[in-house]
């Protein structure tokens, strides 16, 4: 199989703003009650050294802005997860069975328009969290942007395995 380039770089692109977003969404701190123990409030959580925004300074009111614009996508972003948990679960094994190539299409280009509408949600997401920062913010996180991108994507998810069946070769 030849490797196209040009979706592999805007593959990983999007891979960069995904991880940027995840790590503004992750900079907020926990939602709910406080909790006891866990990993929220040891020296690398959001709200000590070394959380991912910690750099950045923001004010008190840069992260409510920011909390309640994730809060604004929250629901439409769960509702699309919640279609491609559905249409992954709904997909047959494709080990048992014949091969049909028309449902295999049609279920990958369903999950695709699904991905896309993430995508997109992600990066308006994005734009209206960089609008609350500072020039200097902003400059700072696009050095972070950078770094990451030179750092190349992350490997991809490895495939969805039923208990007790061994790794798979690929």
């Amino acid at each position: 199989m030849k490797l196209n380039w040009k979706k592999f770089g805007v593959a990983t692109a999007m891979g960069v703003l995904l991880l940027a977003a995840a790590a503004v969404v992750f900079s907020q701190g926990p939602q709910g009650p406080p909790r006891e123990r866990g990993f929220r409030h040891g020296p690398g959580g959001p709200g000590g050294p070394g959380g991912p925004f910690a750099d950045l300074n923001l004010t008190e009111d840069q992260k409510a802005q920011i909390q309640k614009i994730n809060e604004s996508y929250r629901e439409g972003e769960r509702a699309l997860h919640e279609q491609m948990r559905a249409l992954h679960e709904s997909q047959g094994d494709p080990m048992s069975g014949e091969f049909n190539e028309g449902a295999v299409r049609s279920a990958a280009e369903a999950r695709a328009k699904i991905q896309v509408e993430l995508e997109v949600s992600q990066a308006r997401k994005m734009s209206e969290v960089r609008n609350v920062l500072t020039a200097e913010q902003r400059a700072k996180l696009a050095e972070r942007h950078q770094q990451m991108r030179r750092m190349g994507p992350p490997p991809p998810p490895r495939p969805p395995q039923a208990p007790g069946e061994p790794d798979q070769p690929w």
